[in-house]
C-alpha cells in the first residue's frame, strides 16, 4: 500500500528484546487433564464413594462367610454386583463424555505460522503470526486478519469486522481523531487480535500480543474453570446423605433390637454374646450395602446419556453430560444478538424507488452493481455469500433476489473513476460508461441520504424529500441501516476527457460539469431475527425462564432486535436496558438491586457478560448463556450451561457444554424440555428405588425384633438389586420428554430431589408393602403352605419355620409387587395411564425381560438362589393378586386428573 510517511520498522535487535520483554505472539494452550484423571474423578460423585465403601466391607462380610463360615462361593455374589454397578456408572459417563470431546475435534487451532506483512530494518518484508512483537509495524489489506492489538498509524477506508469479540460485523477504523467514535467499544484508531478487515487498508503499531491482547484475555478466561456445581450434583449430595444417615439409622436400630433380644432369650455368655454380636454386625453392614441404592448412579448416567443421544437428534450436541439436566433448572437466558437471535447475514429490508419508471428502476439496479466493492461467493448456488462489505453484499443479494446478475452488469459496464467511501464523505461513488443507456457515461453515488439529496436536482418518480425523510426516519426508529442512491449522466461533449481521479472534482464544482443528480431511491438494510426466535423465546418466557440479550450493538439496535423477538416493549422503559460503560460503572451491590429488571445489555465487552453471569449466580439464578464469538467464551465457561453456535469460533465451542448444531433459539427450548424431563425420569427412579429399600430396611428391622430369620437370601437380594436398580434405571431412565414440562416454572434450585409428593407416595406405598409381607411372612412362617391354594384354609400354629417352597413364594411376591410398582413410577407426574406407551418401546421390552427372568430364576435356580420351582397355578395367583397394585394406582391417576379438570374448570369460570 502506498503510505504517508517513510517507516523504519524495529530493528532485529529490537525485536529479539521485545521478544524477551513481551514473549511471543502465541496464546497459551489450555493444560489438557490426562485421561486417567478424567475417569478418577467419576469415582468422586457422593453416592459412588458410598458404593465402594459399601463394596470393601461386603467383600470383608463375604471372606468372613466363605472363610469362617464355610459358605460357598455365592456369598461373592454381593460384592461383585456391587462392583459391577459402579463400574458401569462410571464408565458410562466417561464413555459417553470422551466420545462428545471427540465431536469436537476441531476447537481451538490457532494458525500461529500465517504470513504477516511487517515492516522491519526499512523494509516491508513477510513474517509468521507467531514472530510478530511488540512494536512492529504492520500492514493491513482487504481480508486479512488482525495478528495482535495495536495503534492504527494510517488507515484508507478501514472497516474491520469485530463480531468475534464485540458482535459488531462492521467497525469503521482511523487514525483521524475527527472519526473518533466515543460510544465504540474499542478505541476507532485501535485494532484487536482476532479481527479480520472486511475492506480498506491500513498499518498500525503492536502494542499488545499473545496473551495480553483482547482475544488473549478472553481465551485465558474461558480456560478459567469456576467448577460451577450443578443443581443436580448438589440434588443428589444431599439424596447422598439422606441414604447413608438413613441407613446408620436403620442399622443403629437392628443393633440395638438384637441385642435386647439376645438379652430376653439366653442368659448372659460372653463368647456366645460376642458371635451373636459379630452377626448382628454383619447383618447391619449388610442392611447398608442393601440400602444403598446401587443404581442411582446408573440411572443418572443412563437417563443423561440416552438424553445426550437423542438430543443430538434435535440440533444439541451435548459435551458434558450434567449439562442435559442442567438445561431443565434453567432461570435465565443470556444471549448474544448477532448469529444467535439474527441470522448474522445484513439482508435488504425494504426498498422504495420509482416503481413505475423502468429506466430509473434499471439504473439503481446497474448503480447496486458497479457502484460496490462487495461480491458474492457463488459456490452454493442456493445459500450465496457476501464476500466484502455486509452492508454492499446485502445489495447484492437483493439483486440477486430480483432475478439479476450483478456480475454481468459490472463486466458490460467500463468503469472509469472511484471513490471509495469514507465517514468524512459519508457516500461513495463510480463513474462508469453505462451498458444500459449505450454510448452514456453515468456517476453512480450511494451514502447518506441526507449528504446526497444536497447534490440532486430532481428525484425520480412521483415522490418529495419530505416523503423520503419520513420514510427514513421510520426505518431509523427501527434500528435499520438506510441507504441513498442517485446518479447523473455527463453530457456527452464533456464524457470523452474523463479520466481516473476526476470524482473528487467534478463532487466539487471544480469541473466545467453542472452537479445535477437524480435522486433514485432510499433502502433499509438490517440483520434480520431468525424466523422461529419470537416462538422460541415465548416459549422460554413462558415456561419462566429470563431471557437477557447482550450485544454489542448500538441501544437503539438492541431494544428493536429486543421487540421484534418479543422481549422489549416501550412499557419495559430504560431501566430494563443499561449500555456496557454503565453496566462496569455499577458497583456489585447496585447491579445486583437490577440485574434481574434488565432485558438488554448494549455495547458491551466480553467481561461484562461474565459478570452478568456470575451475578446472577450470587442470587442463586441457574445462567444458561448462548454465544458464538471469542468474546463469549468467559461467560460460557462461567455459567451452569454455555450454549455455542454450530457455526460459531472454536474458542466458543471449546467454552461450551452444549453446541447448537443448527444455531436456532429454538432448540434451545428443546434442551430445557429434555432436562426438565430428564429430571423427573431420575425423581420416577428414586421414587421407585427408595419404595424398594424403605420395605427391605423395615423387613429386616422388624425381624430383627421378632427374631426372625432373614426371608431373603444373599443371591435373591442380588437379583433383586438388579432388576431394582440396573433394569429399572434403564426403564425409568428411557422415557420420551414431554411438552407439558414447558408450561412449569423452573424448580427451586434449593428445594430437595424427593418433592412432598414423593414422600408420601414412598412412605404410604412402602409402607402397605411392608405390611403386607410381613403379615405373608408371618403367616408362611406359622402355618405349612405348599401352594396358594392352601390360603384359603390356613392353619396357623406357634412354630417358626419356612420350607425352601415357601420362601420361594415370599421372594416371588416381594419381586413381583415392585414389578407392579414399577408401572406406577413410571406414571409419576405424568397425567397419563401406566399404559400408554408411545414412544417407549424400550420400557416394555426391558419389564418383559424383568418378568422372564423372575420366572427362570425360581424355576432354575435351584441351589444356587436357594429356590424351588411353584406351581403354574402359584405364578398366576401371584401375578394377578400383586397386580393390584397397578389397579389401584391407575385408579388414583384417574380420580386426580378428573379433580384438576374441574378445579381448571372453576377457575376458567371464576376468571
Amino acid at each position: 500500500m502506498e503510505r504517508k510517511h517513510h517507516y523504519e520498522g524495529l530493528s532485529e535487535q529490537e525485536v529479539l528484546q521485545s521478544r524477551l520483554k513481551f514473549g511471543e505472539n502465541v496464546l497459551t494452550p489450555p493444560a489438557q487433564t490426562p485421561v486417567w484423571k478424567r475417569f478418577v474423578v467419576k469415582f468422586c460423585d457422593p453416592l459412588i464413594v458410598i458404593l465402594l465403601v459399601a463394596g470393601v466391607l461386603s467383600i470383608g462380610i463375604s471372606f468372613y462367610e466363605y472363610f469362617g463360615l464355610h459358605e460357598g462361593t455365592q456369598v461373592f455374589f454381593e460384592p461383585v454386583g456391587i462392583f459391577i454397578a459402579i463400574l458401569l456408572a462410571t464408565g458410562l459417563a466417561f464413555f459417553f463424555e470422551e466420545k462428545a470431546n471427540r465431536a469436537f475435534s476441531i476447537l481451538n487451532q490457532v494458525n500461529d505460522d500465517e504470513a504477516v506483512e511487517v515492516i522491519r530494518n526499512g523494509n516491508t518484508t513477510k513474517v509468521a503470526k507467531r514472530e510478530i512483537v511488540v512494536g512492529d509495524l504492520v500492514l493491513l489489506d482487504t481480508g486479512a486478519d488482525v495478528p495482535a492489538d495495536g495503534e492504527l498509524l494510517e488507515a484508507v477506508s478501514l472497516n474491520v469486522d469485530e463480531s468475534t469479540l464485540t458482535g459488531e460485523p462492521v467497525c469503521h477504523k482511523s487514525s483521524s481523531a475527527d472519526d473518533f467514535d466515543s460510544e465504540a467499544t474499542f478505541p476507532t484508531n485501535h485494532v484487536m487480535r482476532g479481527t479480520k478487515v472486511m475492506e480498506g487498508h491500513g498499518l498500525f503499531r503492536v502494542e499488545k500480543v499473545g496473551d495480553a491482547t483482547e482475544n488473549g484475555k478472553v481465551f485465558v478466561a474461558a480456560q478459567i474453570d469456576n467448577s460451577v456445581k450443578t443443581p443436580l450434583t448438589e440434588q443428589l449430595d444431599r439424596l447422598g446423605r439422606l441414604v447413608t444417615w438413613g441407613s446408620y439409622g436403620f442399622a443403629g436400630l437392628i443393633l440395638v433390637g438384637r441385642i435386647i433380644m439376645f438379652f430376653t432369650e439366653y442368659a448372659l455368655d460372653w463368647i456366645h454374646f460376642l458371635q451373636y454380636l459379630l452377626d448382628t454386625i454383619m447383618i447391619c453392614v449388610t442392611l447398608i450395602v442393601v440400602a444403598v441404592p446401587e443404581g442411582l448412579p446408573m440411572a443418572v448416567t443412563l437417563s443423561l446419556a440416552y438424553s445426550m443421544r437423542r438430543m443430538l437428534k434435535t440440533n444439541n450436541l451435548v459435551r458434558k453430560m450434567h449439562a442435559c439436566e442442567t438445561m431443565g433448572a434453567t432461570t435465565v437466558i443470556c444471549t448474544d444478538k448477532t448469529g444467535t437471535l439474527t441470522q448474522n447475514q445484513m439482508r435488504v429490508y425494504a426498498m422504495r424507488s420509482d416503481e413505475k419508471g423502468t429506466t430509473g428502476q434499471m439504473l439503481m439496479r446497474e448503480g447496486i452493481a458497479v457502484n460496490s466493492t462487495a461480491s458474492l461467493d457463488l459456490s452454493d448456488v442456493e445459500k450465496p455469500v457476501a464476500l466484502g462489505n455486509p452492508t454492499e453484499g446485502a445489495l447484492l443479494l437483493w439483486l440477486r433476489d430480483q432475478k439479476t446478475d450483478y456480475r454481468k452488469l459490472r463486466s458490460e459496464a467500463e468503469i472509469i473513476d472511484e471513490l471509495p467511501f469514507s465517514t468524512e464523505r459519508k457516500y461513495m461513488a463510480t463513474l462508469v460508461r453505462s451498458s444500459l443507456l449505450p454510448g452514456k457515461t453515468i456517476l453512480y453515488i450511494k451514502g447518506a441520504t441526507d449528504i446526497i439529496r444536497h447534490f440532486c436536482t430532481s428525484i425520480s418518480g412521483n415522490i418529495t424529500w419530505e416523503e423520503i425523510m419520513e420514510q427514513l426516519l421510520a426505518w431509523q426508529n427501527q434500528a435499520m441501516r438506510t441507504l441513498g442512491f442517485a446518479c447523473m449522466v455527463i453530457p456527452d461533449e464533456k464524457a470523452d476527457d474523463l479520466k481516473a481521479g476526476i470524482i473528487p472534482a467534478i463532487m466539487q464544482g471544480k469541473t466545467s460539469i453542472d452537479v445535477a443528480f437524480t435522486f433514485l431511491g432510499i433502502v433499509a438494510i438490517s440483520d434480520p431475527v431468525r424466523k422461529e426466535v419470537p416462538a422460541a423465546v415465548k416459549e422460554c418466557i413462558d415456561a419462566g425462564i429470563g431471557v437477557k440479550i447482550v450485544t454489542g450493538d448500538t441501544p437503539g439496535t438492541a431494544k428493536e432486535i429486543g421487540r421484534q423477538v418479543g422481549l422489549w416493549s416501550d412499557a419495559d422503559g430504560e431501566r430494563a436496558v443499561i449500555t456496557g460503560p454503565e453496566f462496569a460503572s455499577l458497583t456489585d451491590e447496585e447491579l445486583q438491586a437490577c440485574v434481574l429488571d434488565l432485558k438488554i445489555i448494549a455495547r458491551a465487552r466480553p467481561m461484562d457478560k461474565k459478570r452478568l453471569v456470575e451475578t446472577l449466580q450470587a442470587m442463586n439464578q441457574v445462567v444458561a448463556v448462548t454465544g458464538d464469538g471469542t468474546n463469549d467464551a468467559p461467560a460460557l465457561k462461567a455459567a451452569h450451561v454455555g450454549l455455542s453456535m454450530g457455526d460459531g469460533t472454536s474458542v466458543a465451542k471449546e467454552a461450551s457444554d452444549i453446541t447448537i448444531i443448527d444455531n436456532s433459539f429454538h432448540s434451545i427450548g428443546r434442551a430445557v424440555m429434555w432436562g426438565r424431563s430428564l429430571y423427573q425420569n431420575i425423581q420416577r427412579f428414586i421414587l421407585f428405588q427408595l419404595t424398594v429399600n424403605v420395605v427391605a430396611c423395615f423387613i429386616v428391622l422388624a425381624g430383627a425384633f421378632m427374631g426372625t430369620q432373614s426371608p431373603l437370601t444373599v443371591t435373591q437380594m442380588l437379583w433383586v438389586n438388579l432388576i431394582m436398580d440396573t433394569f429399572a434405571a434403564m426403564a425409568l431412565a428411557s422415557l420420551p420428554p414431554m411438552e407439558k414440562v414447558m408450561r412449569d416454572k423452573p424448580r427451586d434450585r434449593k428445594a430437595f430431589i424427593i418433592t412432598q409428593p414423593m414422600t408420601i407416595n414412598i412412605l404410604a406405598v412402602g409402607g402397605f408393602f411392608f405390611v403386607t409381607l410381613l403379615i405373608f411372612l408371618y403367616i408362611l412362617e406359622h402355618a405349612t403352605i405348599t401352594q396358594m391354594a392352601d390360603f384359603f384354609h390356613l392353619k396357623v400354629g406357634f412354630y417358626k419355620h419356612m420350607s425352601p417352597y415357601e420362601l420361594s413364594l415370599f421372594f416371588t411376591v416381594f419381586v413381583m409387587l415392585q414389578f407392579w410398582n414399577m408401572f406406577n413410577a413410571r406414571a409419576y407426574a405424568t397425567g397419563r395411564s401406566a399404559f400408554h406407551f408411545k414412544d417407549c418401546k424400550g420400557f416394555g421390552t426391558i419389564v418383559l425381560f424383568i418378568l422372564i427372568g423372575q420366572v427362570l430364576i425360581v424355576e432354575l435356580g435351584g441351589q444356587m438362589f436357594n429356590v424351588t420351582p411353584l406351581l403354574w397355578q402359584d405364578w398366576a395367583f401371584i401375578i394377578i393378586s400383586t397386580s393390584a397394585v397397578l389397579w389401584v394406582g391407575e385408579f388414583v391417576r384417574l380420580f386426580s386428573c378428573r379433580t384438576r379438570r374441574k378445579m381448571g374448570n372453576k377457575n376458567r369460570v371464576s376468571d
